[in-house]
């Protein structure tokens, strides 16, 4: 089956099909939620030692775990040539990223957001980082889009996944990129009619808007106190 082909929900193909890469996919949402919070989620858990946190080190994972998901998903739901290439290519700006966010970000918990750590971290890492799961969600989506999610779990995670679009937007400063971007997924979602990738990047839109729109600006949450 490629992309673009209408599915059958009650085909028995159709549910092995989504029985192989559904998993996969919910686990990709989930890596994304919990990896792209770890500070917020483990961060009180403190200091470890040679000037590093917890939160350091178990953010080590976060790129084996969504880049895994991820490409499990693509090799089971038979991606095309076209996917792997754009997979390939946010999945080396993806790690490249988070790498370079991870490493200023554990010295600037340990000496502060002087300069050149701050470049590394709030803008060459975020941006790197980011952009590359642009492309990853972008092959997922070429492969995916016209193949039903019919998992109870589909709405929770799709809700989840725009909110932590939304949150690394903001607090990462990349608003307005990732403003933009979201914009253009839940378009692509409306015109496929897929409903969750709707729903991902429709949460991520209004939340990054409605932000913008109150603040008349993008103030992260820790300039504001909130983490």
């Amino acid at each position: 089956m490629t992309t673009g082909e209408q599915t059958d929900l009650s085909s028995p193909r159709s549910a092995r099909a989504t029985a192989r890469w559904g998993p996969w996919l919910a686990g990709f949402a989930v890596a994304v939620i919990i990896g792209h919070h770890v500070g917020t989620i483990f961060g009180p858990l403190g200091k470890l030692g040679y000037g590093t946190e917890w939160q350091d080190w178990i953010d080590l994972l976060t790129p084996y775990a969504v880049l895994g998901c991820a490409l499990a998903a693509l090799v089971a739901a038979g991606a095309t040539r076209r996917s792997w290439v754009i997979a390939t290519l946010g999945g080396i700006a993806y790690v490249q990223g988070h790498g370079i966010h991870l490493a200023a970000n554990s010295v600037s918990n340990a000496l502060g957001k002087e300069q050149p750590v701050y470049l590394w971290d709030e803008v060459v890492g975020h941006y790197l980082w980011y952009g590359g799961l642009f492309a990853i969600v972008a092959a997922l989506v070429l492969t995916l889009v016209d193949r039903p999610v019919t998992s109870a779990w589909r709405w929770p995670l799709a809700v989840l996944f725009g909110l932590t679009g939304a949150t690394n937007g903001i607090e990462g400063q990349t608003a307005l990129f990732s403003l933009v971007v979201a914009i253009g997924f839940a378009v692509w979602g409306w015109r496929r009619r897929s409903g969750v990738l709707l729903a991902s990047y429709g949460v991520t839109a209004l939340l990054i808007a409605g932000w913008g729109i109150y603040w008349q600006g993008f103030p992260e949450f820790s300039e504001l106190g909130w983490i």
